[in-house]
């Protein structure tokens, strides 16, 4: 199957407790270790106490933003906590999640949302205490500080413009695709297959969206679906994974029944079971963000805001697509093989 390099990425700019970077640093220096330098004067981050509630603690993605942010805690010597619900689907544990740290009375917390909506009164609770709130990779409705993440419109938009590609290049012009989310109702899934639909209208308008399905983050799930969608759809031409567990299971089911060659697959983020999938060729494509760095950055910012100082008020730091011409690469190997942080105990 026909592979293109495609490199992407937005520069970042970050004021306040980070330095001013772009992606290829961010990968150079967060990632393995050595982060940029504190501004925010010595002893002022001394004895703050930050909250870091991710998505989901069972995947390897919010697992690198707990490193980062546990980088972060270090070299700015402040207390991070590390915590999340077992599934992106149980937004009332993350509530309560909040609820705690509002409990401990900690200065600000870094939050990936679950979900746009259902956070907004414990978000406005957590603010009324005095609390800073940082969000992360998904945005809420209600008020916060800042928000750090990729435009998933973008991303989405990047991903249909790739699989138009590798479907061009099997000499294919029309035809069907399926649609693999995850969980119906979240910003940033939705927005990467708003993304993905404009893509493919902009670049391969002859072929459509057969079904978008959700497997509510299920591996399993996700597998069944695409193995239906291969039995059912006759003019089936590529497959778009929204996020990384949808990816694991349509790599499942592209390489049990030996279409890597003949279907292209594009999906979302990386794990060690999507990185796989992309060495053997059951994924043609990933588009791969840096978790790590939203964890450090969404420390570094909770600090800045706490001490008074400013931080930008949405920062997109971009995505990168990686295939088999350039995963070996050290700054795509990097974001494809993050350090990882377990929830604190």
């Amino acid at each position: 199957m026909a592979r293109n390099r495609v490199l992407y990425s937005t520069p970042l700019f970050v004021s306040g407790v980070v330095l001013a970077l772009v992606i290829g640093l961010v990968v150079g220096k967060a990632v393995t270790g050595g982060g940029p330098s504190a501004s925010a004067g010595p002893g002022k981050a001394s004895g703050l106490r930050i909250d870091v509630i991710v998505k989901a603690t069972d995947s390897s993605f919010w697992q690198s933003m707990f490193a980062g942010a546990q980088k972060a805690g270090e070299d700015y010597g402040v207390a991070v906590g590390r915590f999340g619900p077992t599934s992106e689907t149980d937004v009332n544990e993350q509530v309560q999640l909040v609820e705690n740290s509002i409990s401990r009375g900690v200065n600000a917390i870094v939050l990936a949302a679950n979900s746009e909506s259902a956070l907004d009164s414990v978000v406005d609770r957590a603010r009324q205490a005095g609390i800073k709130v940082i969000t992360v990779d998904g945005t809420i409705t209600a008020a916060n500080e800042a928000f750090i993440g990729t435009n998933n419109l973008r991303a989405g938009e990047q991903a249909g413009q790739r699989l138009c590609q590798l479907i061009a290049a099997q000499g294919k012009t029309s035809g069907q695709v399926l649609l693999e989310n995850a969980v119906a109702g979240v910003q940033a899934l939705g927005d990467r297959a708003k993304g993905f639909r404009q893509g493919l209208a902009t670049y391969c308008p002859q072929i459509t969206v057969w079904q978008e399905r959700f497997n509510n983050n299920d591996i399993n799930t996700s597998a069944n679906q695409t193995n239906d969608a291969l039995g059912a759809v006759p003019n089936l031409v590529g497959i778009f994974a929204a996020n990384n567990m949808s990816g694991d299971g349509v790599a499942r089911a592209i390489k049990d029944t030996g279409r890597s060659a003949t279907l292209p697959v594009v999906a979302f983020d990386s794990d060690p079971q999507e990185n796989a999938a992309l060495a053997d060729g059951s994924i043609d494509t990933l588009v791969v963000q840096n978790p790590y760095f939203f964890g450090y950055q969404g420390v570094g910012e909770a600090i800045a805001v706490c001490t008074g100082a400013k931080v930008p008020a949405n920062l997109d730091p971009g995505a990168v697509l990686a295939d088999q011409s350039n995963l070996h690469q050290p700054e795509v190997d990097a974001l494809l093989n993050p350090p990882t942080a377990q929830a604190s105990q």
